[in-house]
């Protein structure tokens, strides 16, 4: 006797049949959808006006983009960017270690340190170290409290504006960067350290091996952005005349009146280097993030190849 078959009442939603997939529908947000097309149409009207503007003078913009004067001042502001983050990777963990150290002396020292260069803008520490001069004529060393001299220099001539750049950049930077270390420190469970110390570790070893290792995953950011800030922050040495992207730049329209255009030339080319920052700083995040659930990039979303939805279960089917 065959089966009777029942059919389905009108308007009810039946389950798929036997060994059939089912079907799996993406929820539709339509509100995201006219949201990025709203922005993608006031993104392109931006980029248009930009481009058919004729203020901005884009011929003088693309004669003055590959200048010798520009990429000399581009040089100077990569290596002072680049030397002043080192100055205040190491100085600041120095500062850091202080901070935290059960010496009430090294502690206090490093608080004023932090709390003196935190306290001031930027912009007058770097006039104050490029006319050190105006306060020191030299630059002693010898035994204080006594007159005995066993070195001493002209501070005209050793502090040049690119070292006062460069000491105001980096001692800036040791301050910022010690709270971030400090910080990427305290993060890490106290357990920890302990248990190193309970196995015979030194205090030093302790840090250099487990903590800081652990703490890059919380200091890694914010000293990414750090490092994109002091690229941009290097512009302010052109009032001491550091040779810098932004100083060659003034000197050029200084000459010739064309200020809009090469404005543009320095923005252009401080947008190029803070792309190229991101590169490795996306890729440290991502090293010291593994296993924390760190999330990925934009771009990297946007690019990812994503599975159809029947895939992941055809595959899984095919493995067992």
């Amino acid at each position: 006797m065959a089966p009777q078959t029942t059919a389905s009442p009108p308007g009810k939603v039946t389950g798929p049949a036997a060994g059939e997939e089912p079907r799996i529908v993406p929820v539709r947000y339509w509100g995201r959808w006219a949201a990025a097309a709203v922005a993608l149409v006031a993104a392109g009207g931006t980029l248009w006006s930009l481009g058919k503007n004729p203020n901005l003078d884009w011929p003088t913009v693309g004669e003055y983009l590959f200048h010798p004067s520009v990429f000399s001042g581009l040089w100077t502001t990569i290596w002072l960017t680049a030397a002043a983050m080192v100055m205040g990777q190491i100085g600041g963990t120095v500062v850091a270690v202080m901070r935290l150290s059960d010496n009430p002396v090294l502690s206090t020292l490093a608080y004023l340190f932090v709390w003196a260069f935190r306290g001031t803008p930027i912009l007058v520490q770097i006039i104050f170290w490029g006319y050190l001069g105006a306060f020191y004529e030299q630059v002693m060393i010898g035994i204080p409290f006594t007159g005995v001299t066993f070195w001493s220099a002209p501070t005209s001539q050793l502090v040049t504006p690119t070292v006062a750049a460069l000491l105001a950049l980096g001692l800036n930077e040791v301050a910022y960067a010690s709270e971030v270390i400090r910080g990427g420190i305290q993060s890490i469970d106290k357990g920890q350290t302990e248990a190193a110390h309970s196995l015979g570790m030194r205090p030093g070893l302790t840090l250099r091996r487990i903590v800081l290792p652990q703490a890059m995953r919380v200091i890694v950011p914010p000293m990414g952005n750090d490092t994109v800030t002091m690229l941009k922050t290097t512009a302010l040495i052109s009032v001491i005349a550091g040779h810098d992207l932004m100083s060659n730049i003034q000197d050029i329209y200084a000459q010739n009146y064309n200020v809009i255009p090469l404005l543009l030339v320095a923005a252009l080319w401080y947008l190029v280097l803070v792309s190229a920052l991101s590169v490795p700083q996306a890729w440290l995040e991502r090293r010291f993030g593994r296993g924390a659930g760190v999330a990925d990039s934009p771009f990297r979303r946007l690019l990812a190849v994503r599975l159809r939805p029947g895939a992941a279960g055809s595959q899984g089917g095919a493995a067992s």
